[in-house]
């Protein structure tokens, strides 16, 4: 079970310097600090405030087909220009379900987003695509290869976000326009009290910031190829994502395999596309893209979570600095429900 808490301040909170690269240090909460703390601040709230963008869809139709991660099965996603304030939101068997955390579904290893009986599973990486490409309203339609699966995959191709972010390039963007042909004005939302969720040692919390900078650690002492990674962007734009996160793939540890596969998980999953490695032989499919390229692609997840903030063609993504600690997809889902809810 997990517990959300507002944090009052961050200087309730111990922080410690981190090398996040060779360049620049941050500062990140030391987590046995904060779980171990009680907080108890009700009046906590975020504001949607004008970006001075227009919102947007895609200038075209694009395509792509690929295996999903999961199931191992083909399918078909193609991608639509959409009305302003409409959103992103899933076609499947002719119906809607918009991407949406109030349509999130706790899901091993992935993101799902389920309505009426309909599953999509694996958005994460799209949805990421998306938000930091400027893709505010979107259909996005899927096709399984048979007509009785009530369960679609978005296909995993190399374990990154870089096939959806070209996709994008290659038809460009548009201003989104309503019914009337009038553009709407974009809106983020931004954090005005700090907030949290956790759960045991790991957690990811939302700090009041003039722009979006996320700051993410993992902790993998059973890979020491892995081992602890910080690392910190800021500012995101569409040009750093697309250079710094997007590359980043999934990674998996070869000892763990085998338990997943039993329990009917990564059925599509191969060297081609996520990067392995072993407890004691290292990385099995080098070379990496980056050298915490685990580590980026935590935040490569976390965009594409956090992006189902999104409400009527806004920005996902909340204006803060986001700080996240052994996070994962159901973490992340509780943080971006707890904005909702505030």
């Amino acid at each position: 079970m997990s517990v959300s808490i507002p944090l009052k301040s961050s200087k309730l909170v111990s922080w410690k310097p981190v090398r996040v690269n060779v360049s620049y240090y941050c500062l990140v909460p030391n987590a046995s600090t904060i779980h171990k703390r009680s907080f108890c601040y009700t009046n906590l709230f975020h504001a949607l405030l004008q970006t001075g963008r227009l919102q947007q869809t895609l200038a075209g139709c694009v395509e792509r087909n690929g295996v999903g991660l999961h199931s191992g099965k083909l399918s078909s996603v193609r991608l639509w220009p959409e009305l302003a304030s409409r959103g992103r939101y899933f076609e499947f068997r002719c119906r809607s379900i918009p991407a949406a955390v109030e349509f999130a579904q706790v899901s091993p290893l992935c993101t799902s987003l389920s309505k009426d009986g309909f599953r999509i599973r694996t958005v994460e990486h799209l949805l990421s695509a998306l938000e930091a490409s400027g893709v505010d309203n979107c259909r996005i339609e899927i096709e399984g290869f048979d007509d009785k699966e009530i369960d679609a995959e978005i296909p995993i191709f190399d374990g990154s976000a870089r096939t959806w972010v070209e996709a994008v390039e290659e038809v460009g963007l548009a201003v989104a326009t309503d019914l009337d042909g009038n553009s709407v004005e974009k809106m983020a939302p931004h954090v005005n009290e700090p907030v949290c969720a956790w759960r045991n040692d790991s957690f990811v919390a939302a700090f009041p910031s003039p722009a979006v900078q996320i700051t993410y650690g993992i902790d993998y002492p059973q890979a020491p190829v892995i081992g602890r990674q910080w690392f910190s962007i800021y500012p995101l734009d569409n040009l750093v994502y697309s250079t710094e996160i997007a590359l980043s793939r999934t990674f998996c540890i070869y000892e763990e395999i085998e338990p997943m596969r039993n329990a009917g998980l990564i059925k599509g999953g191969s060297l081609e596309n996520a990067i392995v490695c072993s407890a004691s032989k290292g990385w099995l499919n080098p070379p990496l893209h980056f050298r915490e390229e685990p580590c980026r692609h935590k935040i490569l997840d976390l965009i594409g979570d956090l992006s189902m903030v999104a409400q009527s063609g806004n920005q996902g993504l909340p204006v803060a600095h986001i700080v996240a600690y052994k996070g994962g997809h159901a973490l992340h889902a509780d943080l971006a429900r707890r904005l909702i809810m505030s």
